[in-house]
C-alpha cells in the first residue's frame, strides 16, 4: 500500500510540473476574452489567431488536471473529462464565431445605426459564447481548486 502511495505521489509531482509549466505558457498568451468595437480586419486576424493557441493550450492544461485527478478519484476526473469536453465544445463555436466577424469585421461597429438584423444577433452571440466560454473556464478553475485543496495538497506536500 505505502509503494502504491509512492507511486501515486511521483507521478502528481512529475504532473503537477508539468501543468506548472503549462499554466506559465497559457498565461504568457494572455487572451481576454472581452468583445470590443473594433472593425480593422488585423484586430480581428490576430484575435482569431490568440484565441486558437490560448484555447490549445488550455485544452492541454485541462487535460493535464484530468490526467492529475484521475490518479486519485476516477469519479470526480470523469466529471471534470465532462467540463473539458464541454469547454471543447463552447471554444469551438466561439471559433465560429470569431471567424465570422474576422470575414466581416465591420458588423461590430457601434456607430453603424443601419447595421443589419443578422449583424446585430451575430455580435450579441458573440458576446454570450465569450462569456459562456469565460464563465465555464472559470468554474472548471474553481472546481480544480477544491479538488487540489481535497485531496491533492496534502499528498503533494508531505513528500
Amino acid at each position: 500500500m505505502d509503494k502504491e502511495i509512492t507511486e501515486i505521489t511521483e507521478s502528481l509531482k512529475i504532473h503537477s510540473n508539468e501543468l506548472a509549466k503549462l499554466g506559465s505558457e497559457l498565461s504568457e498568451i494572455q487572451f481576454n476574452y472581452k468583445v470590443l468595437d473594433k472593425t480593422d480586419h488585423t484586430y480581428w486576424e490576430k484575435r482569431v489567431d490568440d484565441f486558437k493557441k490560448y484555447h490549445d493550450k488550455g485544452m492541454e492544461y485541462y487535460k493535464k488536471i484530468h490526467s492529475m485527478m484521475s490518479l486519485v478519484e476516477k469519479d470526480e476526473a470523469g466529471m471534470f473529462l465532462l467540463r473539458i469536453s464541454k469547454l471543447h465544445q463552447l471554444g469551438d463555436k466561439l471559433f465560429e464565431l470569431l471567424g465570422e466577424v474576422k470575414e466581416n469585421p465591420n458588423i461590430m461597429s457601434s456607430k453603424d445605426k443601419q447595421q443589419s438584423k443578422w449583424s446585430k444577433e451575430l455580435k450579441e452571440q458573440l458576446i454570450e459564447q465569450s462569456n459562456k466560454t469565460l464563465h465555464h473556464e472559470m468554474d472548471m478553475n474553481a472546481n480544480f481548486r477544491e479538488f487540489y485543496e481535497k485531496h491533492l495538497k496534502k499528498l503533494l506536500e508531505d513528500q
